[in-house]
């Protein structure tokens, strides 16, 4: 990255940043849709039962993955103020914390599994698929972790052409073993929507493998050597990483995990219901990759320039990501007003489940413009290391507002199933009001502490 002058060389630059980023984040959230989607061909009990599945893991990888997150602004931070050598410590000490907390994930999840879909009133079959599913797509957790650090480090060079590089490399992998394992071609065992678990756990580990002979390997990853030296472990680095990767976290997890909540209150509806929920909210959250890609190109730009201690330039980069997330939004809201019969018919055949998805794509149309606020603000934020802010903020516009909001109005109005949608939309504008407050309420902070240390 550059010092940049003017909106023009910013656009310049962020876009440079931010492509790479949304065309990797589409790629990862693509095996999750293919996996949504090729199941669905199989059948409605297998699409279900793979959405349900999806519906719990990805929380779970969300909010422990922005826990790693923290790799990105201290990395970025490091090299803006001329610290290079502190960064091959940091991945490391990294990469320790996420294997950690890949194995805390693998005990939780053999503990709680069973309870959890018990708790639901789901389909024998419907069960079934959902907690195979997960049970396969564990195999690939540890080194998913692994590759979020690794990605972090990558991007916080400012280098996304490579993360992006590394994604289309691997979905061809996740699409081509979806195909052999979920519908048993060229001799392997026809697994339903299982196979799309074992299929992004083998995606996992490529991606992993990929990215550590990269950073071995090539320029200008080799100059940091990053896996010459075997790094002692340092509490007082995962103290800092931790400290400001468990609020992102945690503001991530209470973000996707409302959604989840949702599936788990609609499980009182029958398997179409749930299947055309989970068919709108999986594109719905398609999506939402680029406002979350815009976010985290923010992160490193504005980590960057505060690190540099040019605050005029990180203002200017937070007010050109909002105002290109919701332009896009803008651009998104149309399309699926526009497409919504093919949307859907990509999920689907099932006559019932066809028809009932066009509807809640209607509501999925709301999401983008809140997303589009909301997400690029907490990128900025995290750019300034302002995360516990965004966490009680998190907290209080999904769960005390958002859900409370839906449980009422599908429970004691005739909307039914489509009151959920409505309270995760209310959920989401609050957010977008919150953290716009908050981000110039830090801008100001950091503004006047920056003129008392240099007076």
């Amino acid at each position: 990255m550059e010092q940049t002058h003017g909106y023009r060389q910013k656009y310049k630059q962020f876009l440079i940043i931010l492509i790479p980023i949304l065309v990797t984040q589409l790629g990862l959230f693509a095996m999750n849709f293919f996996d949504v989607m090729m199941s669905g061909h199989v059948s409605a009990s297998d699409l279900a039962g793979v959405a349900i599945g999806s519906s719990l893991w990805v929380p779970v990888f969300t909010g422990l993955s922005g826990i790693l997150l923290a790799i990105t602004p201290i990395v970025a931070q490091l090299i803006g103020s001329k610290e290079k050598k502190q960064v091959p410590f940091m991945v490391m000490q990294g990469i320790y914390v996420s294997v950690f907390v890949s194995i805390l994930v693998v005990i939780l999840g053999f503990i709680s599994l069973d309870f959890l879909l018990g708790r639901m009133s789901l389909d024998p079959e419907v069960h079934r698929i959902a907690k195979e599913y997960l049970i396969a797509l564990s195999y690939g957790i540890i080194p998913l972790f692994v590759y979020s650090v690794l990605r972090s480090f990558i991007d916080g060079l400012g280098h996304t052409r490579v993360s992006m590089f590394i994604t289309l490399l691997s979905l061809p992998i996740n699409v081509i073993f979806n195909y052999l394992l979920i519908f048993g071609k060229f001799g392997f065992p026809q697994l339903g929507g299982v196979g799309a678990g074992y299929a992004t756990a083998i995606t996992y580990w490529c991606i992993t493998l990929i990215s550590v002979y990269i950073i071995v390997k090539q320029v200008p990853f080799t100059q940091y050597k990053v896996f010459d030296k075997l790094q002692s472990v340092s509490f007082k680095a995962w103290k800092e990483i931790l400290k400001i990767g468990v609020p992102i976290g945690f503001a991530i997890f209470f973000e996707t995990s409302i959604f989840s909540a949702v599936t788990l209150l609609m499980s009182t509806f029958d398997t179409v219901t749930i299947a055309s929920h989970q068919a709108a909210l999986n594109f719905a959250s398609f999506l939402y990759m680029i406002p979350l890609s815009i976010s985290m190109a923010l992160t490193i730009v504005i980590g960057f320039e505060v690190g540099a201690k040019r605050l005029k330039d990180a203002r200017e980069y937070s007010i050109l990501g909002v105002g290109v997330a919701v332009g896009l939004s803008a651009v998104l809201a149309a399309f699926i007003y526009l497409f919504r019969d093919q949307v859907a018919a990509i999920y689907t055949k099932d006559p019932a489940v066809l028809a009932l998805t066009k509807q809640f794509l209607i509501y999925a149309i709301f999401f983008q413009l809140s997303d589009a606020i909301a997400a690029p603000i907490q990128g900025a934020l995290r750019g300034y290391k302002d995360v516990n802010t965004t966490l009680v903020m998190a907290l209080i516009s999904y769960w005390v507002i958002g859900l409370p909001v839906g449980v009422v109005l599908a429970t004691y109005t005739s909307l039914g199933a489509f009151g959920y949608w409505i309270g995760l939309i209310v959920g989401l504008a609050a957010g977008a009001i919150g953290l716009s407050s908050r981000l110039m309420i830090v801008q100001k902070q950091v503004r006047l502490e920056l003129k008392k240390s240099a007076s």
